[in-house]
């Protein structure tokens, strides 16, 4: 099977990863865009492994409050560099991940990592982190969380 300039841009536009990283990928996959998916997923997680050993020093606090006002969650996320820090699909990971910490009340971040998506039971917390970290190309690490609820005691 074969592919076109369109089956690329919907690639990119599924994975966010690049054109060249797409197009290895629909070429290995003769043009099924479910295996390109996968073969993109793949590679991106196996890139975010190899950034393991770096450094964050840079990062984003988001916070969530839930609709009632009775709920609502920090995160702090870091990053390699201030220019990721200021990134919008970052900051919308740390506000997700703040969601995800109001909605499922991790006692940790190791817990955290552990949990599914809400937005997606297919993936957990770390591939999700490891997802972003491979299609930015920096060390992306979950530092600190914290949950606030009406009534709890400290």
């Amino acid at each position: 099977m074969s592919y076109t300039s369109k089956d690329i841009k919907k690639l990119r536009e599924q994975t966010g990863a690049g054109v060249m990283d797409c197009k290895k990928a629909l070429e290995e996959a003769k043009g099924d865009m479910k295996q390109a998916a996968k073969l993109v997923k793949q590679r991106g997680m196996a890139r975010a492994e190899q950034k393991s050993d770096r450094e964050t020093r840079e990062g984003y606090i988001a916070s969530y409050v839930h609709a009632t006002g009775k709920v609502a969650a920090m995160v702090e996320l870091l990053c390699e560099t201030d220019f990721v820090a200021r990134n919008d699909e970052f900051r919308v990971l740390a506000y997700d991940l703040a969601m995800q910490v109001a909605s499922m009340n991790p006692k940790d971040v190791i817990e955290l990592l552990q949990q599914e998506y809400i937005k997606d039971s297919g993936m957990t917390i770390e591939e999700l982190v490891k997802q972003l970290s491979g299609k930015i190309g920096e060390k992306l690490a979950v530092n600190r969380i914290v949950r606030f609820e009406v009534g709890d005691k400290a």
